[in-house]
């Protein structure tokens, strides 16, 4: 830590003569004590933070198959676009007749969105995928409303949706039914029919990912928008998972009536330590009357800004072969490494998959263990225990951009891994140990963290 290099009486600064005069503060905003802060010259700090930037795993410098998040690569390019100083210098209060460029780029990425999706409109207000959610929901919610509709409070989610599509139905106020999916993974027909016979006339939408969590294609899509139209819903698409989408099929032909993108995921943007994100949200015609305002803003500028380079980069032709790739490198892993590592669910998957651990569960090695061991191999490990459809469940998610090359070096080191689990299981179950850090107490970090230095020192001295 930065303070552990503190020296007394090193600096890193020199501040210009007092040219104000001096001011004494209030006393009730005075400190009772100096700040305790870290002493240090400035080559200290660059070298401290430089060295801890190394430590630090990101698509620039390595393999991050996490399932669900689509992280694929920034084409530099992007970065450009979004430095010109004509862009990168515009204020959000400024008048509008001073930021037509930008106005129109919003305008342009709007039409490429609908075109892409089979949508009419977008807003672009949302500013990350939970808020599109949120956004979307309202939508729905002010078009019931707009109709009388006052007693539509419910709706349906299937138990393997993300997490948050329940978390943001219910910040919206709605009631949460869930949907069960078949042995094949996909949403039951029969449950469905079920509860729309039960709860028909309380249904204000139902919300969906295609493919779904567990990465198949819902094949059932107009059977179950037909059910949820005829009872007064619409349907709702979750575009975490619309990467293996573009290029093969439009969430506005399947019947789909609102959607987020997540432009952070799918369009190539960064994402990751909490942002930045981007989450606007599409109709069909009609519904762009119940945008609601949740921002004074165009949303995440920059993020726009990123989303259009990359798709005027790949152009009408080579935008459509984003999707096929992905499922083509997704297949390739998983069919490579299903001998080993046991799969669920059997057949054609798309953008992603879904291993319950190992094939062999009597080395007691778990899916936890297998990624804290792929640390060592210098992978970023997949998604765990998610969904939780599976007790040992490890999601893969390879993306488009990756290379046959890199694909066989993952597919190599899982199955060194899977090999050490039967010849020398605590080599696994004790990684990582190439790391900076060895393995974690999770659940202690989870309900004790140590968020200061203070906190850590007295810690320590109880030690």
């Amino acid at each position: 830590m930065i303070f552990e290099l503190s020296e007394k009486g090193r600096k890193g600064y020199s501040l210009p003569k007092n040219r104000f005069g001096h001011y004494e503060l209030p006393r009730e905003m005075q400190r009772a004590h100096e700040a305790a802060l870290p002493e240090c010259d400035e080559m200290t700090v660059v070298r401290h933070y430089t060295n801890l930037s190394a430590n630090n795993f990101g698509v620039d410098n390595g393999f991050y198959p996490l399932g669900s998040c689509t992280m694929k690569y920034n084409p530099k390019i992007n970065e450009e676009m979004a430095a010109l100083p004509q862009f990168q210098n515009l204020h959000p209060r400024q008048p509008a007749h001073t930021a037509k460029g930008a106005l129109a780029l919003c305008s342009l990425l709007e039409r490429s969105l609908c075109a892409l999706t089979g949508l009419h409109a977008f807003t672009f207000k949302p500013y990350a995928g939970a808020h599109g959610e949120l956004t979307g929901l309202m939508v729905i919610d002010n078009y019931h409303r707009s109709r009388g509709d006052l007693q539509r409070r419910k709706v349906v989610v299937p138990d393997s949706a993300h997490g948050t599509n329940p978390a943001s139905a219910a910040v919206c106020g709605m009631e949460i039914v869930e949907v069960k999916s078949d042995a094949n993974g996909l949403v039951s027909l029969d449950d469905l029919d079920r509860l729309v016979k039960l709860e028909g006339p309380n249904i204000a939408a139902m919300m969906m990912t295609n493919p779904n969590t567990l990465g198949l294609f819902e094949v059932h899509i107009p059977e179950i928008a037909r059910l949820i139209h005829d009872c007064g819903g619409l349907m709702y698409y979750d575009g975490a998972n619309l990467n293996p989408m573009l290029g093969a099929c439009r969430p506005g032909d399947m019947g789909f009536d609102v959607m987020h993108i997540n432009l952070h995921k799918t369009f190539s943007t960064p994402h990751g330590g909490g942002g930045p994100g981007a989450g606007p949200v599409g109709v069909r015609k009609g519904l762009e009357a119940f945008f609601p305002t949740v921002s004074p803003y165009h949303g995440n500028f920059a993020v726009m800004m990123r989303a259009y380079a990359y798709i005027l980069s790949l152009g009408r032709e080579h935008i459509k072969e984003v999707g096929p790739l992905a499922v083509l490198n997704a297949n390739y892993i998983k069919e490579s490494l299903k001998d080993v590592y046991e799969l669920p669910i059997e057949g054609l998957c798309c953008h992603e998959f879904v291993f319950d651990g190992l094939k062999d569960k009597s080395t007691g090695v778990t899916t936890m263990d297998v990624a804290k061991r792929l640390l060592d191999y210098g992978y970023h490990a997949p998604t765990i225990y998610f969904p939780l459809l599976f007790h040992e469940s490890l999601m893969i998610e390879p993306t488009e951009n990756e290379s046959k090359a890199t694909l066989d070096g993952f597919i190599g080191v899982m199955r060194t891994i899977a090999e050490e689990a039967k010849t020398q299981p605590d080599v696994v179950k004790t990684a990582p140990h190439l790391t900076p850090i060895g393995r974690v107490d999770d659940v202690l970090a989870a309900k004790h963290p140590v968020t200061t230095y203070r906190t850590l020192m007295a810690e320590q001295t109880k030690e």
